[in-house]
């Protein structure tokens, strides 16, 4: 056993439960069991002002039951209520960057890649009454300058762009 030990360089009693086990499964990890602990004769109160009454406050619920005799230390109590925590906060989406907006505001729809030409919720396309990104293009391209800065006329023309695309539904 030690040379095999050696060998592999494994510890003897890693050496021992290979060599006598008879089925592969016998060498699988046990799933940890469920052992009692301290704050298992709080968890119906943890669980009633978490998911009913809504505090999400570890330190505060902490408080409350080491006033009703809980015995253990904070870090239990939050290491209880962490998958709560995360189960509590879905994963939203980020929305879009302003330079990825105005690609799809300024490419033809004809260029836009599949997924391009369906946004997600809450940019340009999703919001309603927003308007079409086709009108929104079209406007911004009656009025773009060759030189592909702001057009001239300063603030009167920039005033009659305004009116249109409010004219057009685009806000």
């Amino acid at each position: 056993m030690r040379s095999i030990q050696r060998q592999l360089r494994m510890g003897a009693s890693t050496v021992v439960r290979y060599a006598h086990a008879a089925t592969r499964e016998e060498l699988l990890r046990r799933p940890c069991q469920e052992h009692s602990s301290r704050v298992d004769p709080f968890k119906p109160y943890l669980d009633q002002r978490w998911d009913q009454e809504g505090c999400t406050n570890a330190w505060k619920l902490f408080e409350e039951i080491k006033e009703l005799g809980y015995p253990g230390g904070y870090s239990m109590v939050r290491a209880y209520l962490y998958p709560k925590r995360i189960r509590a906060q879905p994963a939203e989406p980020r929305p879009p960057r302003v330079r990825k907006v105005a690609g799809w505001i300024m490419t033809p729809p004809d260029a836009l890649s599949e997924e391009d030409r369906l946004p997600p919720q809450g940019t340009v396309r999703g919001v309603p009454g927003a308007g079409d990104a086709g009108r929104t293009r079209a406007l911004l391209r009656t009025d773009a300058h060759p030189t592909g800065r702001a057009p001239p006329g300063g603030m009167a023309q920039r005033g009659a762009w305004i009116g249109a695309a409010c004219a057009a539904g685009v806000h």
